[in-house]
């Protein structure tokens, strides 16, 4: 039979990286580290396998901060990105000037059943507009996004 006891001290370490802690519920090696007690409620730690890191990263098991990337990667990056914006953009307006065509001012032509069901036309009709709706806002957020990258330079 297994009995279930209170909840013992549960303290919080330093990990041996430096950055994660760990978690110990026994006093003596807890006042050894120098750990302090967590007061309060349960305490739940999920082991996790540790993230590995590349090599320009690390420096004697510590981490460091990514290296400062130079203006031609950033405007190479820049410039990649803005290809992918002007080309999501270019396929919005034309998928938008296809709703339009198909939408037709309002008035689509009906389709099977909808000659003789009134309210499936209307419904479509409506989705319709609420679709035309977004894509013109997906436009605007791409033209957006386009605005704050740095203007393109002139290559050489």
């Amino acid at each position: 039979m297994v009995v279930a006891s209170a909840q013992e001290r549960i303290y919080r370490c330093a990990g041996k990286d430096g950055a994660t802690p760990e978690y110990i519920n026994n006093a003596k090696d807890a006042q050894a580290r120098g750990c302090k007690q967590i007061d309060g409620g349960n305490v739940t730690v999920v082991q996790s396998a540790p993230i590995s890191r590349p090599a320009a990263f690390r420096v004697a098991g510590a981490v460091q901060a990514a290296p400062v990337s130079g203006n031609s990667e950033q405007r190479a990056r820049d410039s990649d990105t803005r290809a992918i914006l002007e080309s999501e953009l270019k396929k919005a307006e034309i998928k938008l000037a296809e709703q339009q065509k198909e939408f037709n001012k309002g008035e689509p032509e009906k389709q099977g059943i909808e000659g003789r069901n009134y309210q499936r036309y209307l419904d479509r009709v409506a989705e319709m507009k609420e679709s035309m709706v977004r894509h013109e806002s997906d436009i605007a957020g791409l033209k957006r996004e386009i605005g704050r990258l740095p203007a393109p330079t002139a290559r050489q």
